[in-house]
């Protein structure tokens, strides 16, 4: 598969034609350098320059409300399983955001597999758009190395001003270009300006963390018992925030929901958060991280060494969004920091 370019003037017309046969979903701005993705008809309606969104595409993978069964008692006991799908095509997700699905198609790839997520997965053409600078202060994407692509699209665009670059990853995303027709082969002056600009990559994105990556895994096994987590636990409201709008987290509650005839329901799977206090309560009003310390202890290892030891993985993407919308101001970058200040 060769790569191509599409010029900017005819990024419009790709919009609509991809949007006549199913729906196309975009970055949109919604006031105040707020961000959503939602369905687009033109590319004037589009922000390709855009903070991280309020929440991520991970809610078309795994919609916060998603029904899982119906059953109907009138006549019998019927109950059928559901698979809410449609076709979609996710325009202009950022690298950080790539990588949080990727994770998430590890997670629901393991035993047991989730077939919901599988089978929604396959009907969702993703393209990327490459970030050629920061989006703000709370980014940490050079740390985890997510600014520059690894993968987990179907086609990728870069841009490089008077065009895109488009690279092409999946026979989907080859099918694509072939059906719009309005892509032309990329040749290698074009494969010099995208080395440029990845060259050029390298002074602007730097660790925004004075350590290792490699050894965030070991910090956060030695600071289990820090009085840093205390701390954080202090400030921290449990208002979820941070789960709510993370690429990776993937936690859940099923839920059985019946008519008020009694007769018919359905059962659901909504979003839950391991930062809300019941949701490590068991029988007998026990719970396992009473502590909104430990609940914030569980969460940062949940992204930095638990999935690492599990996945070979880090499981946070450098977004920023949790830091960007914590109402207590915990940045992830300065409780990194705490952390090895702290010494031995």
């Amino acid at each position: 598969m060769k790569n191509a370019i599409l010029k900017k003037e005819k990024l419009d017309d790709f919009i609509k034609i991809m949007s006549k046969d199913e729906k196309v979903i975009a970055p949109v701005l919604k006031g105040n350098q707020s961000y959503t993705f939602t369905e687009v008809k033109s590319a004037d309606e589009i922000s390709l320059k855009y903070l991280p969104t309020i929440l991520p595409p991970k809610k078309y993978f795994m919609p916060q409300h998603e029904t899982l069964i119906e059953y109907d008692k009138r006549n019998g006991q019927k109950v059928h399983c559901v698979v809410e799908v449609e076709d979609l095509v996710i325009f202009g997700v950022h690298t950080c955001d790539l990588a949080g699905i990727q994770c998430l198609n590890m997670i629901f790839a393991d035993r047991p597999k989730d077939m919901n997520y599988l089978i929604r997965k396959n009907r969702i053409t993703l393209i990327g758009l490459e970030c050629n600078s920061y989006c703000d202060e709370f980014a940490s994407c050079a740390l985890m190395g997510n600014h520059i692509p690894k993968g987990g699209y179907d086609l990728l665009f870069t841009d490089l001003g008077n065009y895109f670059f488009v690279e092409i990853n999946t026979r989907k995303g080859e099918e694509l270009i072939e059906k719009t027709n309005l892509f032309e082969n990329a040749d290698s002056n074009h494969q010099e300006e995208l080395n440029k600009l990845r060259k050029l990559k390298e002074s602007i994105f730097k660790p925004e963390v004075d350590i290792d990556k490699n050894e965030i895994p070991s910090l956060f096994k030695k600071k289990f018992e820090s009085k840093i987590w205390e701390d954080i636990g202090e400030r921290c409201l449990s208002c979820g925030n941070c789960t709510n709008v993370c690429p990776t987290c993937y936690c859940f509650d099923v839920l059985d929901i019946p008519d008020l005839n009694l007769k018919t329901g359905k059962r659901v799977r909504v979003w839950d958060s391991c930062q809300n206090e019941p949701f490590a309560k068991i029988s007998g009003g026990e719970s396992f991280r009473e502590k909104r310390g430990d609940r914030k202890r569980h969460r940062f290892n949940r992204k930095f060494r638990y999935p690492v030891e599990r996945y070979g993985k880090f499981f946070c993407t450098g977004c920023g969004r949790c830091s960007r919308t914590c109402m207590a101001k915990i940045d992830l970058k300065e409780t990194i920091r705490d952390l090895i200040k702290e010494g031995n």
